[in-house]
């Protein structure tokens, strides 16, 4: 069955794929093993580096404070971040000139910097500032500020792209029943974008999660790598606690994705139609909007 994308492979396109499928697979064999024989060789396989994290001390001390402080600056962030995001992509759809002129200069401004450079700025400003924040929490502010300022102005990008993937019809319909543009934003276009922005926004919110260990490495923020960092400088193990570290980021983005694609579908099921068929007497029309909205027989040449 063919789709809007592609053309259903024909005999030689399948057997084509089948022979790419398993050379990469013998590929990939090969380099799994090339990284094992070389682990091996360097007595990176040794239990004694691996047997600390069998331990609570490597855990409780290290690794879910760290893991602990990692959420933490990423939870702030998305949280601020996500409505920030949504109003300065709004704002850039405004009819109003100024208003566009503003959202955007703020929105390209923060997206040309790189997030590490926001984050040292951001400390620097705590620093010199009146701010009383202690020494222990300015890495935290800093960290969160500049996950705020940088992925607010993506955000922003995903929301506005997001609206104007919307058929017109969505607006002339809303304006034709006598909705505000605001009505109407609030109303029909942001309920219908969400789903489609969904995606683009989970994997921003995953960017989120790993920006933090920037924090960690150029400002002493104690999140999940830095406190590898530590882990490995007492036991001696730099490579296992890479390999651990690296693992409980895989699995907390997969958390993260599983309940994005959980939360998309559920959404998508909620907006399918019942198939019901409503009466005259459902539906309330506003006709002087729909005159407004289509003008008037007199204007157009024609009547209803």
């Amino acid at each position: 069955m063919s789709s809007v994308l592609y053309d259903t492979p024909g005999p030689r396109a399948k057997r084509r794929n089948i022979l790419l499928s398993i050379v990469f697979t013998i590929l990939l064999a090969l380099l799994l093993w090339w990284v094992w024989r070389t682990m091996d060789d360097n007595n990176q396989l040794e239990w004694d580096l691996w047997e600390p994290f069998t331990t609570s001390e490597a855990w409780t001390t290290y690794l879910l404070p760290g893991l602990g402080d990692t959420l933490k600056a990423a939870a702030i962030s998305m949280v601020i971040a996500l409505p920030l995001g949504a109003v300065f992509g709004i704002a850039r759809l405004s009819d109003h000139a100024w208003v566009r002129g503003v959202a955007g200069a703020v929105v390209e401004f923060f997206r040309s910097i790189p997030v590490l450079l926001l984050m040292l700025f951001a400390n620097e400003l705590y620093v010199r500032s009146s701010l009383n924040i202690s020494s222990e929490e300015r890495p935290l502010y800093a960290v969160v500020t500049g996950l705020v300022l940088y992925n607010a102005s993506v955000l922003a990008e995903i929301v506005r792209a997001g609206i104007l993937s919307l058929p017109r019809g969505q607006t002339e319909a809303a304006y034709a029943v006598g909705l505000r543009k605001g009505q109407t934003m609030t109303n029909v276009l942001l309920p219908q974008a969400v789903t489609a922005m969904l995606p683009a926004i989970v994997s921003q919110l995953v960017v989120i999660v790993k920006d933090t260990a920037l924090g960690g490495v150029m400002l002493g923020f104690t999140e999940l790598l830095n406190a590898r960092q530590t882990l490995a400088a007492n036991y001696a193990n730099v490579i296992p606690s890479f390999i651990v570290v690296a693992i409980i980021y895989i699995i907390v983005n997969f958390i993260l994705t599983s309940f994005a694609s959980w939360l998309e579908q559920r959404l998508r099921r909620s907006k399918k139609s019942t198939g019901a068929v409503l009466g005259e007497d459902t539906v309330e029309v506003n006709p002087a909007a729909v005159r407004g909205a289509y003008g008037t027989g007199e204007n157009t040449g024609g009547g209803f």
